[in-house]
């Protein structure tokens, strides 16, 4: 069966008051697919210490198929320190981690005779050149869509950078603040603009959060508006994007309606927005989740 391939940085958010929570974008879409009963492939890389060991033990413990992670003697398994203000987080991303040398050949080893219905990445994995190498090469034997999860995280990000990676998706996802960012034209209409950014970067699918304001999707011409699902007792928001992401991708791998997928991925992520850290580990709240969903 045809499954996705999600690429990029595993690492550990470490909070104010010294709490140590794993995470990633594409480690916490590939747990969230997981637990809605897709089989992803993850393909990172962890140093050789015991917060790599950690990560492997979790992933297999959530059943999460680990041959895709590579070990690194050198660097170490990827951390960034959260701040909060004003209830937002804010990241301090360390350079030179484990996910930023993401070996080509063990890449490709990875995903050799696999039928790939999506491959999923972000922006930062890709800041060093060594693992832009692998995300190309899986790019070349991609056979579905590709997805690009844009986080501009200062100082980690270029416009050159990005473009090119954005020239190469099918789905692209991205914040109000990010799209504004990226585009030549920042005082026009929020709707316009993205329709024109479609345009220009000639792509299928544009999925643009508007934080409580909920989301918007763009695709063959139209405008979807996904209304906000508020969250009852917040304990921090880190990883609600990350969860919508999934989501998103869940109704794509299963065919769902773009007007049956959006109003499930906010629930999702004002779901998580209730649980601390990115991830979920009662595989219960999944599959009452399906349930609701009739799947």
């Amino acid at each position: 069966m045809a499954r996705p391939v999600i690429f990029g940085e595993v690492l550990f958010d470490v909070f104010p008051d010294g709490e140590i929570v794993m995470g990633g974008a594409p480690l916490n879409v590939a747990w969230h697919l997981k637990g809605f009963g897709i089989n992803p492939l993850l393909v990172s890389r962890l140093g050789s210490d015991d917060n790599g060991q950690s990560v492997l033990d979790k992933m297999t413990h959530w059943g999460l198929d680990v041959s895709g992670i590579q070990r690194d003697e050198i660097h170490p398994t990827g951390r960034v320190e959260i701040s909060l203000k004003n209830g937002q987080p804010e990241f301090s991303i360390l350079p030179e981690q484990a996910y930023d040398y993401i070996d080509t050949v063990q890449a490709r080893a990875a995903v050799e005779g696999q039928d790939i219905a999506m491959l999923y990445h972000g922006s930062l994995a890709v800041r060093n050149p060594v693992s832009l190498a692998a995300l190309n090469e899986l790019k070349a034997v991609c056979n579905g869509s590709i997805f690009v999860d844009i986080n501009l995280r200062e100082p980690w990000w270029n416009h050159h950078d990005v473009d090119a990676l954005i020239t190469s998706a099918h789905w692209l996802k991205l914040n109000d603040a990010e799209l504004i960012e990226l585009s030549n034209n920042p005082g026009s209409d929020l709707n316009l603009l993205a329709e024109d950014y479609v345009c220009s970067s000639k792509l299928k699918h544009l999925v643009l959060t508007l934080g409580d304001k909920g989301a918007c999707l763009f695709e063959h011409g139209n405008i979807l508006k996904g209304d906000p699902v508020p969250a009852k007792n917040i304990l921090d928001t880190v990883g609600a994007g990350d969860a919508f992401s999934s989501v998103i991708i869940l109704g794509a791998l299963m065919g769902w309606s773009s007007e049956v997928t959006m109003p499930r991925a906010l629930a999702f992520a004002s779901l998580l927005c209730t649980i601390r850290g990115a991830t979920i580990p009662d595989p219960e709240k999944y599959k009452a989740l399906l349930k609701s969903w009739g799947g």
